[in-house]
């Protein structure tokens, strides 16, 4: 039995592609999987249900090996799951090279397999770790540059400052300081709170 497996890392990317390659393969569309989900692990719905289905004898197909996943020892892990304890074969389109097809007799050709699998993996773990590097540059220099992350800070009134100023100093009792700013007890202690901690 064929099976293609296709993925994206969001909701919002299309992984039409990906199933048309399976489709012209020759793959009926019930035996495509695909996730919308993070390569940097195989805790994925649609993976561990073609997992289930894998026998041996069965040929799992991937467009490319990002597409299995961006982890490279997992990666690794998951190969040797999958061709060694399952028995089932698998070739990557986009790197005729990685086809188990063709090399279980061919010890030459199994280790280029090999090869090729180990270097593919590295540069997908590689390329995963450099966009987090260049993800945490980006925000050290936007910081640098006076750009704030999360949520805005709450801007307090003129009123609310000098009312609170009045009920530290004690010139004023806390009910005077809730009829002022019209607040219950509880959101006025946490903004005072909040306020003279901003300061």
């Amino acid at each position: 039995m064929q099976y293609g497996y296709a993925r994206v890392s969001a909701a919002d990317q299309n992984l039409g592609r990906q199933i048309e390659e399976f489709l012209k393969f020759g793959i009926e569309k019930q035996n495509i999987f695909s996730d919308k989900k993070s390569g940097k692990n195989f805790d994925r719905k649609e993976y561990t249900r073609l997992l289930k289905r894998l026998r041996a004898g069965d040929l799992l197909v991937i467009k490319s090996i990002d597409r299995l996943g961006r982890n490279y020892e997992a990666i690794i892990d998951e190969w040797k799951k999958i061709t060694s304890h399952i028995g089932a074969d698998i070739l990557v389109l986009d790197m005729p090279l990685l086809d188990t097809r063709d090399k279980a007799d061919n010890l030459v050709g199994k280790f280029i397999s090999d090869i090729v699998l180990q270097l593919l993996s590295f540069v997908a773990e590689n390329e995963r770790q450099n966009i987090r590097a260049r993800q945490a540059e980006g925000i050290a220099l936007a910081k640098q540059r006076g750009i704030s992350f999360g949520r805005p800070k709450k801007k307090y009134t003129a009123m609310f400052v000098e009312v609170t100023e009045l009920y530290n100093e004690k010139k004023i009792v806390l009910s005077d300081a809730l009829d002022l700013l019209d607040v219950k007890q509880s959101t006025f202690y946490y903004h005072l709170h909040k306020l003279h901690k901003d300061f």
